[in-house]
């Protein structure tokens, strides 16, 4: 027996409260509340797997954020915003110049009772515009189109948080595009398809289904009753699984769409890193079809058959987004991630790069100009040993060619933006010039172009929205002069000249 005298106890135990101290977060440190250690810090908005011939929605929900009701004026909810969203994926001039006019269609599962007043307070938390029912903005159907009857409440289903992930991630990309909520008796694919079809009747030209089931046999059935929409982009999500095909991504008729972790990134010109989502919460699904044929526009050699993903974006419930959710047992403000988040927001970016062409398959687009997305090149997603679950320089599994940059790879046909060279232009030190327009054009004659230049003489400037240089030249000199017009999309072009003041 090993005896401790009086007097070594005191000293004991005034170290062992100094390590605890040291040791333990400040007060207030956490921003989320964490649970027992061998607790997920996530969980399925909808049960997973679904039973054969039904599909579960995609969504993920942090288990350990605080939610919060109402506007959050304070501080921001917790989770990535529209303004983040769009940085991270260069659609900030898009998003405030296109998307008038077009129509975005969510299909999901059950009756979400709050969608449209939910919708409306995350909409006014972002300083969105308002887009409700009255107005014509946001519409709400069956899976045949009409107003009534809405299918049963979600209830416990989990489907009613997939209905406001879609809508707030549509909303977020796309705030000048109208929303329509096509919502299925059931989780059954014939059913959600039904939707599918629903909705391209109505007239929305882009429809998300963030939902996955098994592949099947029927699975060719399905893609001739219910995926096969020429001149829709209809686009899906891979799953949280990792390394494994789901349907309907796994049609060669939709655009397939895994998933990214997102953190910002000041040290990069970017400002944003990606790498594919796989961590203790999920990982995106990818892989090689055991049935649907590979598509035309597909040329990687490592699959016979359909590969999946064509484009991704951010799904990583770590790096996830703001949702705002009051059904049920849900009181506000929530954390969401999935592919359930990509999928929407790939289909938002489609709405903003222009209605497709009639006739053709949207998911080929990207496969067109894969230059104009972020070349996702690390990560994985499962054991494969290949590209089908690893990310690579170029195409692979679980990002296809990337996440979106602009709007540039979503375009229906490739256009160009020209500029006119006004000549040498000849000033006076001290005399104020006669406003000079530089003039350019957009072969997709409804884009709104806005107007940058550098080199200008010292005392001009350039009106972004009307390419005017105006002002009074404060140096004598010769100046290299370059005007940049750039569209909505992140089409570019210039011209330069020589400007002498004398």
């Amino acid at each position: 027996m090993v005896k401790i005298s009086k007097r070594g106890v005191r000293p004991v135990l005034l170290v062992s409260a100094l390590l605890l101290t040291l040791l333990l977060p400040a007060p207030g440190a956490l921003a989320r509340v964490v649970g027992p250690a061998s607790a997920p810090d996530f969980r399925h908005a909808c049960s997973a797997p679904a039973p054969p011939g039904y599909a579960a929605c995609q969504a993920l929900v942090q288990t350990g954020v605080v939610t919060r009701a109402g506007l959050v004026r304070d501080s921001a909810p917790a989770g990535y915003s529209p303004a983040a969203l769009r940085s991270a994926y260069g659609l900030t001039q898009a998003a405030t110049a296109a998307g008038h006019g077009q129509t975005v269609a969510v299909v999901d599962a059950y009756d979400d009772p709050n969608a449209a007043s939910d919708l409306a307070l995350y909409r006014s938390q972002f300083h969105l515009p308002p887009c409700g029912v009255a107005s014509g903005c946001f519409r709400k159907v069956n899976s045949h189109g009409q107003a009534s009857p809405l299918p049963r409440a979600a209830g416990q289903t989990g489907w009613d948080r997939e209905e406001a992930l879609d809508l707030d991630m549509v909303s977020a990309i796309c705030p000048n595009c109208r929303i329509l909520l096509v919502e299925a008796n059931s989780a059954k694919i014939g059913d959600l398809g039904t939707g599918v079809n629903a909705a391209v009747a109505l007239g929305a030209k882009f429809v998300s289904n963030s939902y996955s089931g098994a592949e099947r046999p029927v699975d060719a059935k399905y893609d001739s009753a219910y995926f096969n929409h020429p001149g829709v982009a209809v686009t899906a999500a891979s799953g949280d699984t990792g390394y494994h095909l789901g349907y309907p991504a796994a049609s060669r008729y939709v655009t397939s769409v895994g998933g990214t972790s997102l953190v910002r990134r000041a040290a990069v010109a970017r400002g944003w890193g990606e790498t594919v989502w796989n961590n203790a919460s999920g990982a995106t699904g990818s892989g090689c079809s055991a049935r649907e044929p590979k598509p035309s526009w597909q040329t990687d050699t490592g699959c016979a058959r359909r590969t999946d993903n064509d484009v991704a974006a951010v799904a990583d419930p770590d790096t996830g987004v703001a949702v705002y959710n009051t059904y049920g047992s849900d009181n506000g403000w929530q954390v969401f991630g999935g592919t359930s988040v990509a999928t929407p927001i790939i289909a938002a970016t489609y709405a903003l790069a222009g209605r497709p062409g009639s006739g053709a398959y949207p998911a080929r687009y990207p496969y067109l100009h894969t230059g104009r997305l972020h070349d996702i090149t690390s990560g994985h997603d499962g054991s494969c040993g290949s590209y089908l679950c690893t990310a690579r320089a170029g195409y692979d599994g679980p990002t296809g060619w990337g996440t979106p940059n602009g709007t540039g790879a979503f375009q229906a046909t490739d256009h160009k933006v020209t500029v006119t060279g006004p000549g040498t232009r000849h000033s006076t030190r001290g005399k104020k010039i006669a406003s000079l327009r530089v003039a350019a054009r957009d072969t997709a004659a409804a884009r709104t172009l806005r107007y940058t230049a550098t080199g200008l003489p010292p005392g001009l400037s350039i009106r972004t929205a009307s390419g005017a240089i105006s002002g009074t030249p404060k140096a004598r000199g010769h100046y290299s002069v370059t005007v940049h017009a750039t569209d909505g999309t992140g089409m570019t072009g210039s011209v330069s000249f020589l400007w002498i003041v004398a």
